[in-house]
């Protein structure tokens, strides 16, 4: 992924609230399931994060859901994945 492509996912996920909350059970095959239920309608989603380190649960969900880290900043992630039927058009 090209800077340019990851400023404007940053830039769609500025309006985005977050849709999965990773609490004290870290990073559960229940929650991979979410993301990637989550992902697939959507694309793009933004996550929280209340007890661990954020860049490590984020870089572990993104592996597991097989998906792109866009962006990590304080306690929240945004992940990227495309979907069979891409909605959001990067630029080139």
């Amino acid at each position: 992924m090209t800077s340019k492509q990851r400023a404007y996912l940053r830039k769609l996920a500025q309006k985005l609230d977050p849709v999965v909350q990773i609490g004290k059970g870290g990073v559960t095959p229940e929650v991979v399931a979410s993301v990637d239920e989550v992902l697939e309608a959507r694309e793009l989603i933004k996550a929280t994060v209340l007890d661990e380190e954020v860049r490590d649960v984020a870089n572990t969900v993104g592996e597991r859901a097989r998906a792109e880290v866009v962006q990590v900043i304080g306690r929240k992630f945004v992940l990227y994945r495309p979907a069979k039927k891409p909605v959001i058009e990067l630029p080139r």
